[in-house]
């Protein structure tokens, strides 16, 4: 029986990103949270990989809260078979490392798997790194960056979206891929999923359970820091020219020449508009 197994994450909505300014780390119960909309896409990839192959189960794993079993109940209503939430103290202010170390843990624990699906970065972090660092810890092939999928007994035929153009890459399993928007329209939930999802219940698991130590995790065991967060000042100074009578507007448009002649941007030379 085909196993698959989908990174899914909690994430803030955009409106509702804050930072702790003194430690860098992201407020996490700062409002209304989503599920990774990168992740709806790996998501719903899955399904259709389950749908080809008869017996193929799909396991949503998430790292969060308590409250992120929200989105393990949305990726139950999505298609997935069940969830698995990682919640512990000692998991708070994880970097992609630490989180890395936890996701890798718990994939080992689930056992045999033939592909792991993530979406190709997160909307909080930003930084695409999760995915194929824990692919490097459970030392497996990762591809990136797939827009075209196909699975097979053993292996994966993928294709990748590069900045120079496309990639065909054939690998064998198990292995991870992350992946872009481009390779599908994720299906809303169905009342019927939303209801079977209801009823269903999360393990959650620790360090205990995944037998790792709390000093590689958490704050502690990120070895990257975010050392300074700061919102952006935009300062300008702006005058208004209120020209209501043709004299006043040739006097605007001077002054607006000047000004834009003292800033380099124009010419003493320069006649546009002439």
């Amino acid at each position: 029986m085909m196993k698959i197994i989908v990174l899914i994450k909690q994430v803030p909505g955009t409106a509702n990103t804050r930072m702790d300014p003194k430690t860098g780390v992201m407020i996490r119960d700062a409002g209304e949270t989503i599920l990774n909309p990168l992740d709806e896409h790996a998501l719903a990839e899955a399904v259709v990989i389950k749908k080809r192959n008869p017996g193929a189960e799909v396991i949503a794993l998430t790292m969060g809260p308590p409250s992120a079993q929200k989105v393990l109940r949305e990726a139950c209503a999505r298609g997935a078979d069940k969830g698995i939430l990682l919640s512990h103290k000692a998991f708070g202010g994880s970097d992609t490392v630490a989180t890395s170390r936890v996701l890798a843990a718990a994939i080992g624990k689930i056992g045999a798997f033939d592909i792991v699906l993530a979406g190709e970065k997160a909307t909080d972090g930003e930084t695409g790194q999760t995915g194929p660092m824990t692919a490097a810890l459970l030392d497996i092939p990762v591809v990136t960056f797939v827009h075209r999928l196909e699975v097979n007994d053993n292996h994966i035929n993928a294709r990748r979206i590069l900045e120079e153009g496309v990639e065909e890459v054939r690998v064998k399993l198990p292995a991870l891929v992350t992946v872009v928007k481009d390779i599908n329209n994720p299906p809303l939930p169905t009342l019927r999923g939303y209801i079977t999802a209801k009823k269903l219940s999360f393990p959650v698991w620790g360090p205990a359970e995944l037998g790792v130590e709390e000093n590689t995790l958490g704050l502690k065991g990120s070895p990257t820091r975010v050392v300074k967060v700061f919102t952006p000042k935009l300062s300008r100074q702006t005058t208004f020219y209120t020209a209501d009578t043709e004299e006043k507007m040739s006097e605007a448009a001077q002054t607006i020449l000047t000004a834009l002649q003292s800033r380099g941007l124009m010419g003493e030379g320069d006649s546009y508009g002439s």
